[in-house]
C-alpha cells in the first residue's frame, strides 16, 4: 500500500500517482471536508465491486459519487431545477443530490434508477477527481458498520494493506458524511442528516420526512452503522455528567472498563455541537480501545443535533435521562 502525503490546502503533483491507481482500476482512501472516503472508478464495475469487497459492504447500499464540476455531474446524471438550484447554493460542500441516473453502473447504485452526487470542498479530494479524468464512487473509508474515518489513521487501522493507496492530508474538517436529499420528490426529502441542516435547506426548498422503506435510495439509511468494537450506551437529557458517572460506577463495580464522553465531561466532545460532530467518530475509535462500555452524551435534535443523534442512534442504545 501507498501512503502519499498532500497538503490540504496546496495539494500538488504527488497526488497523480493516486491518480493512476484510480485509471487503473485500483481503491484510493482519501480525504474530503466530511470524513475519508474509498474511492474507485465510479464508471468501472471491477473495481467499484472492490469496494463493496474490501468494505464487506452489502450489494444493496448504493454509493456516492463524488465530481470536480457541474459538468462532470451533468455528464453522469439527469439534473433537475431544483437540484440545479441546489447545486448552485451548496457545492462544493458536504450535501449530496440523489437524482435520475443516466451512465453510472448499477453496482454503485444498488440497481436504483437513481445516483447519489457530490462535490466535495476539499482541494485534494477535487484534484484527486480532476486527474483520474473520472468521476469516484466512494463510501467512507472504513469497514462496514465501523465508525467513520476522520484521519488517515483510522483508515490504517481498518485496512492496513488490503487497499492499494491511502492520501494523508490531517483531519477532516467537518467530521460527519454528508447530508443526503432525494430530490426525484418534492417536498424534497432527507435521506441523511449532515452538516447541512434540515432548517438551512428550507431557505431554500420544502422539506419531507423519508418515508421508511425496505429498499435504501442513500448509505446509512437501513444497516447498522458507526459502532464501536464495544457497547454504546447514549444518555440525552439534563444532568448527564452526573447520571453518566453514576451508572458508569455501576458497570465498573461488575467488572466492567467504562468511559465517558460528553462536551466538557471526560473524554472532551468540544464546548458545541460543530465539535461535537467533528470528534465523534475519532472519540468512538479511541475509548472503544481501552472500555468494555462507552457511554456518551445525547443531544437534542436541532441543526446538526439531527445528523449526531443519527449517527449515534445506529451505533448504540439510546435512553432519555429528563
Amino acid at each position: 500500500m501507498i501512503i502519499i502525503k498532500s497538503d490540504p490546502e496546496n495539494p500538488g503533483d504527488e497526488i497523480r500517482a493516486a491518480a493512476e491507481i484510480i485509471k487503473k482500476g485500483g481503491l484510493v482512501a482519501f480525504p474530503t471536508e466530511t470524513v475519508y472516503g474509498l474511492g474507485a472508478d465510479a464508471l468501472n464495475e471491477d473495481a467499484v465491486g472492490k469496494i463493496f469487497k474490501a468494505k464487506g459492504r452489502p450489494a444493496d447500499n448504493p454509493l456516492i459519487v463524488h465530481v470536480s464540476s457541474f459538468e462532470q455531474f451533468y455528464e453522469i446524471a439527469d439534473v433537475n431545477e431544483i437540484a440545479e438550484m441546489l447545486m448552485k447554493k451548496f457545492f462544493p460542500g458536504p450535501l449530496t443530490l440523489v437524482v435520475k441516473n443516466k451512465k453510472i453502473p448499477k453496482i454503485v447504485t444498488a440497481g436504483l434508477d437513481t445516483v447519489a452526487v457530490r462535490m466535495p470542498n476539499h482541494r485534494v479530494a477535487l484534484k484527486l477527481i480532476d486527474m483520474s479524468e473520472r468521476p469516484i464512487a466512494a463510501p467512507s473509508a472504513n469497514k462496514s458498520g465501523r465508525p467513520s474515518p476522520t484521519k488517515a489513521e483510522h483508515v490504517i487501522e481498518d485496512f492496513g494493506e488490503e487497499i492499494d493507496c491511502i492520501i494523508n492530508a490531517g483531519e477532516t474538517k467537518i467530521g460527519l458524511e454528508s447530508t443526503v436529499i432525494d430530490t426525484t420528490v418534492y417536498p424534497v426529502e432527507i435521506l441523511r442528516p449532515g452538516a447541512i441542516t434540515k432548517e438551512e435547506l428550507e431557505k431554500y426548498v420544502e422539506v419531507g420526512e423519508a418515508k421508511p422503506s425496505s429498499i435504501p435510495r442513500s448509505p446509512g439509511m437501513k444497516y447498522r452503522h458507526y459502532a464501536p468494537r464495544c457497547e454504546l450506551i447514549v444518555l440525552v437529557g439534563k444532568n448527564f455528567e452526573e447520571k453518566a458517572f453514576e451508572l458508569a460506577k455501576e458497570f465498573e463495580k461488575k467488572g466492567y472498563r467504562v468511559g465517558v464522553a460528553g462536551m466538557g465531561v471526560g473524554y472532551d466532545l468540544g464546548k458545541n455541537l460543530e465539535e461535537f460532530a467533528k470528534n465523534l467518530f475519532k472519540a468512538l475509535r479511541d475509548l472503544e480501545k481501552v472500555n468494555d462500555i462507552i457511554i456518551m452524551q445525547g443531544v437534542e435534535e436541532v441543526g446538526i443535533g439531527r445528523a449526531i443523534m443519527n449517527r449515534l442512534k445506529k451505533a448504540g442504545k439510546v435512553y432519555r435521562i429528563d
